[in-house]
């Protein structure tokens, strides 16, 4: 068996073993479903809950808000890492802002964020934003920082003018450890769009899980749940993908 095979075999089995396990246990221990239903149970309110289009519309609203977010937190993670990889006085000034920044939970930031951008789809953007930005700037902070001395002492023979060795040297040395961060982010992201359905939200799945709780439907609940995480995964592996495109060379790739 090849470990192309293995590799796709065994997450296969895993996840079937626990579905199994799973099923065997509510259905030995009767435990009630408003407490935990049965994957069967589960399985049968996704079904019933696909052809709806509200569902849709609130799959489309909770995307819009994370992605929104995260390439807001990619650009200015990576901008801001850059410049403060370049100027060191920068980062000094700006160091105790982003430590105290850091250590601040950002999802209790949330409902200051919804008092501020409002109800709508902005603070939600905005929430994502901020749970995304921290993985990607301090990936591109530390990959812009790594960029060897002796390649930048080729560039500055070369006579490369700032943009030349931003776009030859900096960008692809770092991008590797910058993608890496954003396969966090992304996460993050969806995370934050969540959060502020949660808190202050008319639409969305994170809406939508919240109005099927209030209803005690909750098999129709876990429904919710298994559409966000297998947007989740796709939001993931399209920007795992993207890092196998951009850096094909590099040895988180080739291994």
């Amino acid at each position: 068996m090849t470990r192309r095979t293995l590799r796709i075999l065994l997450p296969v089995l895993s996840v079937a073993l626990f579905l199994a396990g799973w099923s065997a246990y509510v259905r030995n221990s009767e435990v009630s479903a408003f407490v935990l239903p049965s994957p069967e149970q589960i399985v049968v309110a996704l079904w019933q809950m696909l052809p709806d289009p509200e569902l849709w519309h609130h799959v489309r609203i909770t995307v819009t808000e994370a992605v929104g977010g995260f390439v807001i937190a990619v650009v200015s993670g990576i901008v801001l890492g850059f410049v403060m990889a370049r100027v060191p006085p920068v980062e000094w000034a700006a160091k105790p802002f982003i430590v105290l920044l850091q250590l601040t939970p950002k999802i209790a930031l949330a409902p200051l964020f919804i008092l501020w951008f409002g109800f709508g789809l902005e603070s939600k953007i905005v929430i994502a934003a901020a749970l995304a930005f921290f993985p990607i700037f301090s990936n591109a902070l530390q990959a812009f920082k790594s960029v060897e001395p002796g390649d930048r002492d080729v560039m500055t023979m070369l006579q490369a003018n700032p943009w030349q060795r931003f776009v030859m040297l900096d960008l692809p040395t770092a991008l590797p450890v910058i993608l890496t961060g954003t396969e966090v982010a992304v996460v993050m992201a969806m995370i934050g769009a969540i959060v502020g359905e949660f808190i202050g939200g008319s639409e969305g799945l994170g809406y939508l899980a919240v109005a099927h709780l209030q209803n005690l439907a909750v098999p129709q609940l876990f429904a919710v749940i298994a559409v966000l995480t297998f947007v989740g995964l796709l939001l993931y592996g399209l920007i795992a993908q993207l890092r196998r495109w951009l850096s094909p060379w590099h040895v988180s790739v080739t291994g």
